[in-house]
């Protein structure tokens, strides 16, 4: 079953050389320099290895002394191009609905020790059975996802996360910027399906439905399979004295005897997992507690009801054991369609990761040694609008294969294939950079004097416990069995 269908309007050239010309309006400063940069992405030869390697790319008509300048000192108008972001074409569901996923990749940078405001970001897969933490710049992206099992997504917005940030209360602002932005291009309006957003178990799903809750959108997220949730508040019984209770039974996710019957039972044949069920319990909320994102909520704390569905597989491509996936949606009363759906396009929010290797491996994102954060944000944005060419780029690329690759379809072509004709459609697309003016550079500083304005370093940002804490106390050795009452 298809979840998501691509939607392209009928003239991709004046598209594409719509949005490059935008773009360009949105460089306020280093203008010619930033878009040419941005070009030397697109059309250099093989993934980015290196920052200054782009000045020797065609497109890019200025030297490396440009080019360094361009993201120390250039300016790229942010706001106008989240809005210039917004107005593309954007894939949708098959009910008609956008479908948005949210998640935080890492820019990490452990040796920078003159770069302020780094973070220790978590790292998976540096270390057998470890999670690392690697100081760096942490970024949160928010993607359109695309149809079926794809490469392709559309970013549009990314954040980085200052020190001290909650991540569910940055990307809840974040989201709520972007519908707004949404809203505004057209893109959503009055009388169509809500805006479907999908998550990890990174996120405090009931906590982002909390503060989205006055927005058109629904919230998707995994759950880690160790929690608990509670029932709905059984009805009051006449007669009865005292306090009525908030909260009703267990859901606890690690015994199947708290389950009870579940609301709705779907079984779909799969390709790759076999037998897909998925099982749905309706109306089930979190006991929340005056403790970590809840400790400024006054009064008594929100009871957020949601639906449950585990998802069970019969086998995994890679032979592994699979294991059951807890998802949580902010709505109720869910159909057998609509958990189909659900599960189905949560699995959809993993093509996201294909972006951010793109980005990190191919575009090189994360291969410049940039000091300051504005000029990692200003990289950033670059980046993003490149991509952006890239997906309006798509019905126009040839497939430029090599001969040990297998032919694609000229609508199943990946971002790097597509890439790789960008140089030749370039000229037929709208080039408003203007040519380089003659210049020496400056003298530099003067043989033999030492440099008196030493860059001053920063520490890694590190989440410090408030109060005093009591030394632990040592464990025994002592056999015997301590002495109580």
């Amino acid at each position: 079953m298809s979840l998501l269908h691509h939607t392209v309007r009928q003239d991709p050239f004046a598209e594409l050389s719509r949005f490059r010309s935008e773009f360009y309006s949105c460089l306020t400063r280093r203008a010619d320099a930033l878009f040419e940069l941005a070009d030397a992405v697109l059309c250099a030869d093989g993934p980015v290895r290196s920052l200054v390697e782009l000045s020797l790319v065609g497109e890019h008509r200025r030297g490396h002394g440009g080019l360094y300048d361009a993201l120390a000192a250039g300016r790229v108008g942010v706001a106008r191009l989240r809005r210039a972001l917004a107005t593309v074409p954007l894939p949708r569901a098959a009910d008609g609905r956008l479908v948005l996923a949210a998640d935080i990749t890492c820019w990490l940078r452990p040796d920078a020790h003159t770069s302020p405001q780094r973070i220790l970001c978590h790292t998976y897969g540096r270390g057998k059975d470890q999670h690392i933490p690697v100081p760096g710049w942490p970024y949160s992206v928010i993607c359109v996802l695309e149809t079926g099992r794809s490469s392709w997504t559309a970013p549009l917005d990314a954040l980085r996360l200052a020190p001290g940030d909650d991540a569910a209360t940055v990307t809840a602002g974040q989201m709520r910027e972007l519908v707004d932005r949404l809203v505004s291009a057209g893109q959503w309006h009055n009388g169509d399906p809500d805006i479907l957003i999908v998550v990890d178990a990174g996120y405090d799903v009931p906590r982002l439905a909390f503060l989205l809750r006055d927005l058109p959108v629904q919230v998707l997220g995994r759950m880690r399979s160790d929690r608990v949730l509670r029932r709905a508040a059984p009805p009051r019984e006449p007669g009865t004295r005292g306090r009525p209770p908030r909260h009703g039974g267990e859901f606890v996710f690690g015994d199947p005897a708290t389950w009870n019957t579940p609301d709705a039972v779907t079984v779909t044949e799969t390709r790759l997992y076999g037998a897909a069920a998925a099982r749905a319990w309706d109306r089930l909320h979190p006991r929340l507690t005056h403790r970590s994102a809840w400790t400024a909520q006054l009064g008594a704390l929100p009871v957020i009801e949601g639906t449950v569905i585990l998802l069970q597989v019969e086998r995994l491509p890679g032979g592994a054991t699979p294991k059951p996936v807890w998802l949580w949606w902010s709505g109720t009363d869910a159909t057998d369609i609509q958990v189909d759906l659900l599960w189905q396009a949560f699995l959809r929010r993993f093509d996201i990761e294909h972006t951010f290797r793109l980005f990190k491996q191919t575009l090189g994102w994360t291969c410049p040694k940039i000091r300051t954060p504005e000029a990692a944000d200003r990289w950033t944005w670059l980046i993003l609008a490149a991509f952006t060419q890239l997906r309006l780029a798509r019905p126009l690329a040839a497939d430029l294969r090599r001969p040990w690759e297998k032919p694609a379809p000229a609508d199943r072509l990946t971002p790097a294939r597509v890439r790789r004709d960008f140089r030749h459609l370039r000229p037929k697309a709208a080039c408003p950079a203007g040519a380089p003016k003659p210049s020496r550079p400056g003298p530099g500083r003067p043989p033999g004097r030492k440099n008196t304005r030493p860059i001053p370093r920063h520490d890694v940002h590190t989440v410090r416990k408030t109060g005093i804490t009591k030394p632990k106390a040592k464990k025994s050795t002592s056999p015997r069995p301590r002495r109580t009452g």
